[in-house]
């Protein structure tokens, strides 16, 4: 019964992520249209990696970008070439696995603190992100934040594992009602078979989430809310939770050191745009940030992102039907936190995660002046969010068994599964994708006008005139890198190479006679 059961889950994981993948894949070479000069720009120095095999932890341009992400797209370009899903090639893989790790970390979080269903809640957050234009949108875009959830996923996955009471899946867990003393020889004598493996892991996941995204250097707080957690609860193995405290943090920071010691030899790169874009630069700091906090929590079921880029302008980053299971799980996982936490039963620890790490995850959102609500910059409160949709749509349809029979219960969910996925398949591909305003947002022209060039004698000189204004990037805005991507010319050899120039306004009398010109205005 037991091998029935898990085979049935395995299958039921596997087509969800059959959906993820569909979903982060399909038609990848067109959609998005166009190629954003942010992404772009990684895209050359991916290509001036290779080419000079230069590699970096950090490459300073455009703000400033952590390496890891631009290297392995570099990988992805030796293979496929220097198009634009060859970038957004590597942030689908990261968002594939993402929806792996949250059906692992949804099982682990709930199923060793007796919450009823950790399964079924697993595979319907899991199931919820796979299909949410919020993730898929991010998870096709050339954008190093995608690595951000996928990382931290993972790291509080493999935390949560290297305490499992007892190895090998055993279901001998601590009773809700159980002594410390007794929970804490139960969880012994895990510790010891694990040994630090687990968390060996865990520090290498969660090291490597810093070469992900700024956002991410708010996660400190939430992984010492886990241990702190541990250490209080469990008295008879503080000596050994601290161990496992040290071994984490020290894998970390050797995961960490050599982002680290580029941050401390450059630390004017550490802030970069964080110091940019604070919420404290503004005339009145206080009432910015107040408001910033309601509209960061309204961009869920009310007023979503504004940029064309990150969403269907100003819809709510949750379709509404996940929106109502996110609130139904807010209100109740609160309710079950307070209640639990006050009887000192050991399953509000699940929600004390949950809750921490939504408000955490909102930090570097709220103090941002800018583009708010943003849903970019809010990109790592995506797994606690779909987790307590899941376990909202539960607590929904455990409502629904007072009152409706199963074969009638069975096909509302059904047919709830199937419009939520075809909304996110017609948002997403239809609607969004063919929308002027997205090829505008993706700067559609560029690639276009890089084809052209592409397309014309090698003899011929060929201008781009760049009338643009953004960051400088050696002397040329940055607007002008998606051509140059298309057309591999970011360095001053590859432009002699191809005879492709780019000059400013003002020089356009450097431009010789007979030579083709194109103004990027």
């Amino acid at each position: 019964m037991f091998n029935k059961k898990l085979s049935v889950i395995s299958y039921l994981l596997f087509v969800i992520l059959i959906i993820a993948a569909f979903f982060r894949l399909y038609n990848i070479n067109q959609t998005p249209p166009g190629l954003y000069p942010d992404e772009a720009m990684n895209g050359n120095n991916a290509l001036e990696a290779i080419a000079a095999g230069n590699w970096k932890n950090f490459y300073p341009e455009n703000n400033g970008r952590e390496g890891l992400f631009i290297n392995i797209q570099a990988l992805s370009i030796i293979i496929f070439g220097n198009q634009p899903w060859a970038l957004r090639g590597v942030s689908a893989i990261f968002g594939i696995f993402t929806v792996l790790g949250i059906y692992f970390l949804t099982k682990k979080l709930f199923e060793n603190y007796k919450i009823e269903n950790s399964e079924l809640i697993a595979l319907l957050s899991a199931f919820l992100i796979a299909v949410s234009f919020w993730h898929i949108n991010f998870s096709r875009i050339g954008f190093r934040a995608i690595m951000a959830p996928f990382f931290l996923t993972w790291a509080v996955y493999f935390i949560l594992k290297s305490f499992d009471p007892v190895r090998n899946n055993s279901e001998a867990l601590p009773a809700k009602n159980s002594s410390d003393s007794a929970s804490s020889l139960e969880i012994s004598n895990g510790v010891g078979e694990e040994k630090y493996k687990n968390t060996i892991i865990a520090g290498i996941f969660y090291g490597l989430g810093f070469y992900s995204y700024i956002a991410y250097r708010a996660t400190p707080l939430l992984i010492l809310i886990i241990f702190i957690y541990w250490f209080l609860k469990f008295r008879d193995l503080r000596k050994e939770i601290v161990k496992k405290f040290i071994v984490f943090t020290l894998t970390s920071i050797i995961v960490f050191a050599p982002l680290g010691y580029y941050f401390l030899t450059h630390p004017q790169d550490f802030f970069g745009r964080t110091a940019q874009i604070s919420v404290f630069s503004s005339p009145a700091p206080l009432k910015t940030l107040a408001l910033n906090v309601v509209k960061t929590a309204g961009m869920f079921n009310f007023s979503g992102d504004l940029n064309w880029r990150h969403n269907y302008a100003g819809t709510p980053e949750l379709f509404w039907p996940i929106g109502i299971m996110f609130l139904v799980g807010i209100f109740f996982g609160f309710i079950s936190f307070l209640k639990n936490f006050k009887l000192k039963i050991e399953n509000y620890f699940p929600f004390l995660i949950l809750f921490s790490w939504l408000v955490i995850a909102a930090l570097p959102v709220v103090v941002s002046g800018e583009g708010i609500p943003h849903a970019l910059r809010a990109i790592i409160m995506i797994p606690p969010i779909f987790i307590l949709a899941g376990f909202g749509e539960i607590l929904i349809y455990n409502l629904m068994k007072k009152y409706i029979s199963y074969p009638i219960r069975f096909m509302i969910c059904a047919l709830l599964l199937v419009i939520i996925t075809f909304n996110s398949y017609q948002t997403y591909f239809i609607k969004w994708a063919n929308n002027q305003n997205t090829k505008d947002a993706f700067d559609e022209t560029s690639v276009l006008i890089g084809r052209e060039l592409n397309s014309l004698p090698k003899e011929l000189p060929k201008y781009v005139v760049v009338s643009r204004n953004g960051v400088d990037v050696r002397g040329i805005p940055m607007p002008s890198q998606t051509i140059m991507f298309i057309t591999d010319t970011f360095t001053p050899d590859k432009q002699k190479e191809k005879n492709i120039f780019y000059v400013l306004p003002d020089q356009k009398n450097k431009i010789p006679n007979g030579a083709y010109t194109i103004e990027l205005n």
